[in-house]
């Protein structure tokens, strides 16, 4: 094993360690999984990178942060994979790991696939997984010392789109739902777009939540991104946005990621920070 193998290897051996295990979304079952008990299958990217895909039981994997550092912020992280699979390591696990380490707790979402192949599920059914993972994280604030007016949404790529829809199409909850978890809101407190793919027809409205921009200047699938970012200062909502270099699309968190893109985590924790989603209330 090379030097790079083996620090992969170790951030992906610290990011399960520090993991709790999968939390099902609906205990009994997804709405519109009726009957689809198929396991979620996964294969390897090389070196060590999971890529899960077939999903009928969504679900969000915990990571909490040491209780001296936990600050009361939670995230809820998308990874991407066009809607096809889920890149669960670089965009999600080692994302949750380091923002964890920052004091916010994290959550990674394993939601279903609207374009994997003979799949059932629609963009509506992904967009339910945000949404229950939202008020699931929110139902347990108190057992995760979160405070559920600081759940944000982060997502890659498809991901991204996601987060984007929950930031725009939140609820506030049915008041009259059997399950509790349902009467609560939907609504991210914050968005965090990474390299988020941003349909042209898609627009933000004025009621949409802060949101953190980031993606390479060489990505085709964020074009259009710095619109959607003057979309949001022409309706008066907070935003910051990033691009990055000479960088193109999929970065995530790799070891093998140069410093002008390494250090992409610590800007949105310090925008969370600007914009006092990281203060004690």
């Amino acid at each position: 094993m090379n030097t790079l193998t083996a620090c992969a290897a170790a951030v992906l051996f610290a990011a399960a360690a520090s993991a709790a295990d999968p939390i099902l979304l609906w205990p009994n079952g997804a709405p519109g999984s009726e009957g689809r008990t198929a396991p979620e299958t996964m294969r390897i990217n090389p070196p060590d990178e999971q890529v899960l895909s077939n999903i009928n039981f969504p679900s969000i994997v915990p990571y909490l942060p040491d209780p001296a550092k936990a600050n009361g912020a939670a995230v809820i992280v998308i990874p991407g994979g066009g809607h096809r699979e889920i890149w669960i390591t670089h965009e999600g696990y080692r994302v949750a790991l380091a923002t964890s380490e920052h004091g916010v707790a994290a959550f990674v979402l394993r939601y279903r696939l609207s374009k994997a192949d003979n799949s059932p599920y629609t963009l509506t059914d992904s967009l339910a997984d945000v949404q229950r993972a939202i008020r699931v994280v929110k139902s347990r604030a108190a057992a995760w010392h979160i405070d559920p007016a600081r759940v944000g949404v982060m997502g890659f790529s498809a991901g991204g789109q996601l987060t984007a829809m929950a930031g725009t199409q939140a609820d506030d909850g049915n008041p009259s739902a059997a399950d509790s978890i349902d009467r609560l809101s939907s609504r991210p407190a914050f968005l965090g777009l990474i390299y988020a793919y941003l349909p042209p027809d898609f627009n933000f409205t004025a009621a949409t939540p802060p949101a953190f921009f980031i993606f390479g200047d060489k990505d085709d699938v964020t074009a259009g991104e710095v619109q959607k970012y003057v979309q949001l200062e022409q309706l008066k909502v907070p935003a910051e946005i990033h691009v990055l270099s000479g960088v193109g699309h999929g970065f995530g968190i790799r070891p093998v990621n140069p410093a002008q893109v390494a250090v992409w985590p610590e800007l949105f924790v310090n925008w969370l920070d600007a914009q006092g989603f990281l203060k004690a209330r």
